[in-house]
């Protein structure tokens, strides 16, 4: 059996992004600025009342790494691996985050392998935004995730059930919490 490197013990990413702001509509407006793609999903998300945006501006670390980096080297379901995360000290980050993160990492190395799409997976390259789900419901969408096609940013809004298993391998992006709260 292989050593399991789990984190913090294992190689990992960190950022610290600028949140909040802008109304919805700045940030929707913002977005096309930096010519970043959105996905129905996405403006699915960013269209409901439950999609809010801070007045004020924050700061907040995040911290990138993979479903094996969390102790699950065969995949999890996303309780499991939120639960898991929690557990470690990191939180699930509050959904505006998306639209910001993906303003601030422009040079996120390209997604698309050439391999066809496997359906119900990650696509490859992609990062998933660990946040609160908004709905139960599993026709809406349940957050964001980062990708680069062709040269393109996208901010794509993901559906996984509660019985999906990502992969070991498929990105997912926390928050570091200090004293409780976001810095």
């Amino acid at each position: 059996m292989r050593d399991l490197k789990i984190y913090p013990n294992c190689p990992f990413v960190t950022r610290v992004v600028e949140v909040g702001g802008l109304t919805k509509s700045q940030l929707i407006q913002q977005l096309q600025q930096y010519s970043i793609l959105i996905n129905e999903y996405a403006e699915r998300l960013l269209a409901d009342d439950k999609f809010t945006t801070s007045d004020t501006k924050y700061s907040i670390q995040t911290v990138e790494l993979t479903v094996g980096d969390l102790g699950f080297p065969d995949g999890a379901t996303t309780d499991q691996i939120f639960n898991r995360a929690r557990e470690i000290g990191l939180e699930l980050c509050p959904i505006e985050l998306g639209p910001y993160l993906r303003m601030e990492y422009l040079d996120q190395p390209e997604g698309y392998s050439g391999d066809p799409l496997q359906r119900h997976q990650a696509p490859s390259g992609s990062i998933t935004i660990a946040s609160e789900i908004l709905t139960e419901d599993d026709d809406f969408p349940k957050g964001f995730y980062l990708r680069c096609i062709n040269g393109e940013l996208w901010l794509r809004g993901y559906r996984a059930d509660h019985l999906h298993v990502w992969n070991p391998d498929d990105h997912f992006i926390f928050c570091k919490l200090f004293n409780g709260r976001y810095p």
